[in-house]
């Protein structure tokens, strides 16, 4: 049985997010307090490339703060790639967990595919 899911991405798991730096090739995310042009956020901070400000994950609201000044201090294309990849490895944990196995399938576009088999069985 095939079922089609809208995810609106929440960063809660440090972990996932950790993983999901990794598989960009970005560095481990921090927990710190980052200054946001005139603002601060404390989280884990994950530096984006070409970006002037990191960007702030509250694992305990699920809240992701940034400033790119709508666009002019980072493209919001990088930022749509890490919270892909942070949905894509909290998915493998989660199914990990329950005994699942995941397989992926890149798609047209950059979008990825996902398949969680019940039981582990591909």
């Amino acid at each position: 049985m095939s079922h089609i899911v809208t995810i609106r991405t929440e960063v809660r798991d440090a972990e996932a997010l950790r993983l999901g730096c990794d598989r960009l090739g970005l560095e481990r995310p921090v927990h710190r307090t980052a200054k946001l042009f005139t603002t601060e956020a404390t989280g884990y901070c994950v530096e984006l490339p070409d970006w002037r400000y990191p960007v702030v994950c509250d694992v305990e609201s699920g809240r992701v703060h940034y400033d790119n000044f709508n666009g002019r201090w980072g493209e919001k294309s990088r930022l749509d790639r890490l919270l892909q990849m942070y949905a894509v490895e909290k998915t493998r944990l989660e199914s990990r967990r329950r005994g699942h196995t995941v397989t992926e399938q890149a798609l047209a576009g950059g979008a990825i595919k996902l398949t969680v088999h019940v039981g582990g069985v591909a």
